[in-house]
């Protein structure tokens, strides 16, 4: 056994079934001994798109994603998935190819020190020097990315450790890292705390982040906040933990959330955290949420407790740890009141929208779609107003994913998403959703979709602008646009008509049920364009 099938091992033994990636000379010894395996290989067009595949598998599977691409330029092509994972804390093991040990330093052709470049936005990485270590290094590197606060971990391999002989190879049964201990179960104490301070709340609020999902604990927040009558709210990345017409669901906070879930932050007397970075898109202002209130925050990682909102009671281990002991305890709380205040607000505060009839407008249109989607349907937004549309009005029932890129914010992400997604779950509908900026930063992997039998179901709202940054530039800079125009994109039916895609086309709101359908019954790969207004705005 050389090195490259030590790898291919490795992988069968963590039960991988796909790689995604982009081939070079440093990585090939890896890619020709796969072709003796079961686990299938997807090649993208370009290797951002492995990452976020990955990233899209990653979040419906439960389990890390992989990727692996060459050197030099395929690895640092690579990083922005390495960073919108790590931002988004999804688990990837990224694997990149290598010059030779003896040649690493001397800037030979195809060489970058691609541990050294993502050192900020991996969890780990890892340079192979000897074959031998290979079998320790993946099963500490899928450990580690698994678990705790999961994120991506790197393996930097040179061609020469690829063809290297492996003396004898045997996988590990356990990982012991006397560094690496992260916490799993809540402090017992810490929980006593919290139960006492909402036994004696008037206005307590429970606010879900991403994490709930990571940690699989969706069904024991949900009961918790039911059995006490608990309203909550979520992030953007907690989109998707709980149904939309969910009775106690207020819904997202946040610069672009609902104007009543912000407020029921503001006015809450205790606000659970959970799984949820007190960060600046989710929270602009982090000092209103802990004057005059208690702020519990849950997290499986200690270093974001405390660093932008000083925690009254700090709770740090995994969600479903801690929420199974939480549901174990007894409290009586009486919520009725505050949650009758809070649909008040949601009755009075709800934005009305005033669409032109001349185009279509995402409400209705993402309301529609997603009540006609299946319960069980995966939703991947892009960045941009679609995203933002996409988060105020999907409809999410009881096993619906919400996908997207919230921390990094990656145009391009949805359309390698989906892919991922779809091959983690093929029967899952999956329905990708971008504007057409974004669109055109992944077009070309509607050629992957084609390639490798996945099915594709792509939406593009086409206001021929980058509408995020044009609207941002009508109230900052008062309609002075400045690189935003989209003019010169395709025309998308030609376009993917050159993929064998069947083509949508949606001028305004006549005949939406009957497209939408049609979209949704093709068998084959299919493109939706929607044409919404130009000027419309997230924030009206």
């Amino acid at each position: 056994m050389i090195g490259a099938e030590a790898i291919v091992k490795c992988l069968e033994e963590e039960g991988v079934k796909y790689v995604f990636g982009y081939p070079g000379v440093a990585i090939c010894p890896f890619y020709n001994s796969i072709t003796e395996s079961k686990i299938k290989t997807v090649l993208v067009r370009t290797e951002q798109s492995a990452a976020h595949a990955a990233s899209g598998l990653a979040r419906i599977s439960g389990k890390p994603g992989v990727c692996a691409v060459t050197s030099g330029p395929g690895a640092t092509n690579i990083i922005t998935g390495i960073a919108t994972a790590y931002a988004d804390s999804i688990p990837l093991i990224v694997i990149t190819g290598q010059v030779k040990s003896d040649l690493i330093g001397s800037d030979v052709f195809q060489e970058a020190d691609i541990t050294g470049a993502v050192e900020s936005f991996v969890k780990y990485s890892y340079l192979v020097k000897k074959a031998d270590e290979l079998p320790r290094i993946f099963k500490e590197a899928f450990h580690i990315a698994n678990t705790g606060r999961k994120g991506p971990v790197l393996i930097d391999i040179p061609i020469d450790i690829q063809q290297a002989p492996v003396k004898s190879f045997k996988y590990p049964e356990t990982v012991n890292l006397r560094t690496y201990k992260p916490t799993v179960k809540g402090n017992s104490a810490q929980i006593k705390k919290v139960i006492k301070e909402l036994n004696r709340s008037a206005r307590p609020i429970i606010c879900i982040g991403g994490g709930v999902q990571l940690g699989g604990a969706e069904d024991l927040v949900q009961s918790f906040a039911e059995k006490h009558g608990i309203p909550f709210v979520t992030t953007m990345m907690g989109i998707g933990t709980v149904p939309t017409d969910h009775d106690l669901y207020f819904g997202m906070v946040g610069n672009n959330g609902k104007p009543y879930a912000n407020k029921a932050m503001n006015e809450a007397d205790v606000i659970m955290m959970v799984g949820a970075r007190v960060a600046d898109r989710a929270i602009s202002q982090p000092d209103l949420i802990t004057k005059d209130k208690v702020l519990i925050h849950i997290d499986v990682d200690p270093a974001e407790i405390g660093k932008n909102a000083v925690s009254s009671i700090p709770l740090v281990g995994d969600c479903k740890a801690i929420f199974e002991d939480l549901n174990s305890e007894e409290f009586d709380i009486d919520c009725t009141k505050w949650v009758k205040e809070l649909k008040k607000y949601k009755k009075e505060l709800c934005p009305v929208r005033k669409p032109d009839k001349k185009y279509v407008d995402p409400q209705g249109f993402i309301d529609i779609l997603t009540n006609k989607l299946n319960d069980t349907a995966v939703y991947v937004a892009d960045v941009g107003q679609n995203q933002i549309f996409s988060c105020a009005y999907v409809n999410i029932k009881d096993n619906t994913r919400f996908l997207t890129s919230g921390g990094m914010g990656t145009m391009g992400y949805s359309i390698p998403a989906a892919l991922g997604a779809k091959l983690a779950d093929p029967k899952r509908q999956v329905v990708c959703v971008c504007g057409d900026g974004s669109f055109q930063m992944s077009m070309m992997e509607l050629a992957t979709f084609r390639q490798h039998g996945v099915q594709a179901k792509i939406i593009v709202f086409n206001n021929s602008y980058l509408g995020m940054v044009r609207e941002y530039q009508h109230y900052s800079y008062k309609d002075n646009y400045s690189m935003v125009s989209l003019d010169g994109s395709p025309d998308l039916e030609k376009l993917v008509s050159a993929y064998d895609f069947d083509y949508f086309r949606l001028e305004n709101m006549n005949g939406l049920e009957k497209t939408i359908d049609a979209f949704i019954k093709d068998k084959k790969n299919c493109l939706l364009e929607v044409m919404i207004d130009p000027m419309d705005l997230v924030k009206q």
